[in-house]
């Protein structure tokens, strides 16, 4: 596994963004690329696109979908929050229309998920898929997880009324870990049978413990490691998958390193964690012992990088093709990291993690 002092140039904290995250001037292209940190820190983000529509990705119709009929008006997105990725697609809760909006990258196309019937949605807020394509939403006018099948067919809810207030679902291999917000804890699931096995924290009261407002997970399947965003606690906490508390990430406040409101949580592959912080409007970067790395985003609505009110981000390995174009000449793209804003016209950031050629 390649260290973090290498990863980052020689182990210095880049919270040198802290002066602006202005696109560099680069003698080939003045201003043509945005990269996180700016000069003179050699750049580890990119700024790659955004999308809010199928027209955001190139998609334009043709002859034969006019004469065939097959064409059909997909609204842009208004105001999305939870997002996923599988096989090609990116789907993207929008708690406005009360759908899923899903993006095929390979055809350039958008198209609502919205059942009906008993597996109607309500409020989704947010999505996981799992390896089979099974799509797991978090309903919080149903206050449910709804689970559907790959074809969409609904297969099921975990949950009844009044039980509890789930804002995410997060998957692995045997087991599903849901926020509650009305229980104050993460509730942990069976993915056979759905039943309850235990809930995080096992003891609420202990010190560092306790989680006031769970809004967001992430799994980091090779580090054993649950990463929880609690909002209304203004950190995030790390617990191993069965649940023992690890550490906390970050405390009260708007400087590097500390959250005003965190909201989307990620890791990639070597434990690297991305946190939204919904009120400064950047996401931070640390590593898997709670350290600040860097930070990308600012606020705005009028250059590209830029976000408003941003809820959730997911790392993408899959898709890297699909975006290579937008790279500045001499790097490479290991991963994508995908940003929702809830507000402006740039509702899906794309950007990704640079290594140089």
């Amino acid at each position: 596994m390649m260290t973090f002092a290498k990863r980052f140039g020689g182990g210095a904290l880049l919270v040198a963004l802290l002066g602006g995250c202005a696109a560099p001037t680069t003698t080939e292209k003045p201003a043509s690329y945005t990269f996180f940190p700016p000069p003179p820190d050699e750049p580890r983000v990119q700024y790659l696109t955004a999308f809010a529509s199928d027209a955001d990705l190139g998609h334009e119709g043709n002859f034969a979908e006019f004469i065939t009929g097959e064409q059909r008006q997909v609204n842009p997105l208004i105001k999305p929050y939870g997002l996923a990725g599988h096989d090609g697609k990116i789907y993207v809760c929008d708690t406005v229309a009360g759908v899923i909006q899903i993006f095929d990258l390979q055809a350039r196309r958008a198209s609502y998920f919205a059942p009906v019937g008993e597996g109607q949605l309500r409020l989704p807020i947010n999505v996981s898929v799992d390896e089979d394509g099974t799509i797991y939403v978090a309903d919080t006018g149903r206050n449910q997880i709804l689970i559907y099948s790959g074809g969409g067919g609904y297969q099921g809810a975990i949950g009844v009324m009044d039980e509890m207030r789930p804002t995410d679902v997060a998957v692995t291999a045997d087991r599903l870990y849901v926020t509650d917000l009305k229980g104050h804890s993460v509730r942990v699931y069976s993915k056979a049978d759905r039943k309850l096995l235990f809930t995080i924290p096992a003891n609420p009261k202990a010190a560092g413990e306790k989680l006031f407002s769970p809004t967001n997970l992430a799994v980091d399947k090779q580090g054993g490691r649950l990463l929880v965003s609690d909002t209304g606690g203004f950190e995030v906490q790390v617990y191993d998958l069965d649940g023992k508390y690890l550490r906390t990430i970050g405390r009260q406040g708007t400087g590097p390193g500390m959250f005003a409101r965190p909201k989307g949580v990620a890791v990639d592959h070597d434990g690297l964690a991305y946190v939204v912080d919904a009120a400064t409007q950047v996401v931070q970067a640390f590593d898997p012992s709670g350290n600040l790395l860097l930070y990308f985003g600012s606020p705005g609505a009028s250059e590209h990088g830029e976000l408003i009110l941003p809820a959730a981000v997911k790392v993408d390995y899959d898709d890297v093709g699909y975006f290579q174009k937008y790279l500045a000449p001499g790097y490479q793209c290991e991963y994508l990291i995908l940003v929702t804003s809830q507000f402006g016209g740039q509702k899906v950031s794309v950007y990704g993690f640079l290594k140089k050629m």
